[in-house]
């Protein structure tokens, strides 16, 4: 038993030691003597181990978020800190701590214990007798379910999709769970509430091909306010990057018209970034983070010079070459280039506490995004942090000593037990508390993923 270790927390580690010598003795048993339905017996056995497993972990993640806040051990969040700690994805973990707050254990303010949100669903899954897909199914059920629907009526469809779905596929249970939304809200959600509660619009990853897929739902409102500008800025003849002049205010001439061949999609597209480009050139936007709101691009001399390549944004959006050429044709966009590697260093010392717009701009060529390890927020997301030492404490605003991070990381140096300081290749390094430290990587190259297939030794 380690040192401040419970009785009880020895005890669930030595259950943990068994399993693994379970699996391991299981790992070294020979199946060449097991006939196909022995197999399928096995497969089935291990498929129910493979269900229970997450009702275990609901109950550690509940104790887990009960004891302390995520900046007390050092993380941003608790999804971060999964990330960092299992090496799973910010979505996967995420998944896991809503999963376990709907089937998990819960206590009341007075510490009394209750019992979980979706308390037959919880009890199936611990029996190991429905999976993850049925588990996501029957919480997109409620997800969807109007919150105006009765209390009595919701444990209804809790306890029927709880009994159905041991005895269905996941497509069959969501064809039940879809008939079932129609029985419970058979006039759809119109309430101002629902439609408020499911507007979104999410910008997706980018594709390799450079292309970035979009989706959402819009308010009335929105819809409203989009059809109205649509209607003029989306007509045949107007905002067509293939014209020498694209018409962007007053009427196409009739040859633009005749001339556009672009469908009602593709204008539609057209048009939004036309609209976007002249909000950006008008000034209106303002600043953010110390620098006006416009298009941050860098990219080296050499590509610039030879016209290949892409280009990297404020927001981590890879911009081919030909792109960055015709964006410098407007005016109000920030350019930074590098002859090849070297970079321009911009001191300040302690003239002044901020960042400069040039240290800024020269920033978002460097570190293109959030430092910290496996932070995915962009440079326009960012503030600039003193690396090596903080202003209060004597640091200096000098570029070799600036490095990008978005507020909750900035602010994980004071409250987390984090710090920071500068590699001799430039780059920023991230200790993180004792507490935390599982050996995982220290420097971040999320934003820099030429960098993946180099070891880091290698740099």
């Amino acid at each position: 038993m380690s040192s401040g270790e419970s009785a009880d927390g020895a005890a669930v580690l030595g259950v943990l030691d068994e399993l693994d010598g379970v699996y391991d003795k299981l790992a070294g048993i020979g199946l060449d003597g097991l006939s196909c339905p022995a197999l399928l017996t096995v497969l089935e056995r291990l498929e129910t181990h493979r269900r229970r497993q997450p009702a275990s972990e609901h109950a550690v993640l509940h104790h887990l978020t009960s004891q302390a806040t995520p900046a007390e051990i050092g993380g941003k969040s608790w999804a971060e800190l999964l990330t960092m700690r299992l090496s799973i994805s910010g979505g996967e973990a995420r998944r896991r701590l809503g999963e376990a707050d709907d089937l998990g254990p819960r206590r009341a303010l007075s510490g009394q214990p209750l019992e979980p949100r979706l308390p037959n669903v919880a009890a199936a899954q611990a029996k190991g007798a429905i999976n993850a897909e049925h588990v996501r199914i029957i919480r997109r059920f409620f997800t969807e379910l109007p919150a105006a629907v009765d209390y009595e009526t919701r444990q209804g469809c809790e306890t029927t999709l709880a009994d159905i779905a041991p005895t269905l596929g996941p497509e069959q249970l969501r064809k039940a769970a879809d008939r079932l939304m129609a029985v419970v809200n058979p006039d759809g959600n119109f309430s101002d509430e629902e439609r408020a509660r499911r507007r979104h619009l999410v910008i997706g990853k980018q594709d390799t091909d450079g292309m970035t897929p979009i989706k959402g739902l819009l308010d009335p409102q929105a819809r409203a306010t989009l059809d109205a500008v649509l209607a003029k800025s989306a007509a045949p003849g107007m905002c067509n990057p293939d014209d020498e002049s694209p018409t962007v205010d007053g009427q196409p001439s009739e040859a633009a018209i005749t001339g556009d061949s672009r469908s009602q999609s593709q204008r539609n597209h057209d048009a939004l970034t036309a609209l976007g480009r002249a909000m950006l050139a008008s000034g209106q936007l303002g600043q953010h983070n110390g620098l006006p709101v416009t298009i941050i691009v860098s990219t080296t001399l050499a590509e610039l010079q030879s016209g290949a390549g892409h280009a990297v944004t404020g927001g981590g959006a890879l911009l081919p070459m030909s792109d960055v050429i015709r964006l410098a044709g407007h005016s109000h966009h920030y350019l930074a280039i590098f002859n090849q590697h070297t970079e321009i260093p911009l001191y300040l010392g302690r003239t002044r506490r901020t960042a400069s717009p040039g240290q800024r701009i020269v920033l978002h060529a460097k570190d293109r995004g959030c430092s910290f390890p496996g932070c995915a927020v962009p440079g326009y997301g960012c503030q600039v942090h003193h690396a090596e030492k903080d202003w209060a404490n004597g640091g200096h605003t000098n570029i070799d000593d600036e490095t990008l991070a978005c507020g909750p990381h900035n602010r994980l140096v004071k409250e987390g037990g984090w710090t920071t300081r500068k590699r001799k290749d430039g780059r920023t390094e991230w200790i993180p508390p004792p507490d935390l430290d599982t050996g995982q990587t220290r420097i971040n190259d999320h934003h820099h993923p030429e960098n993946l297939l180099v070891p880091d030794a290698a740099r």
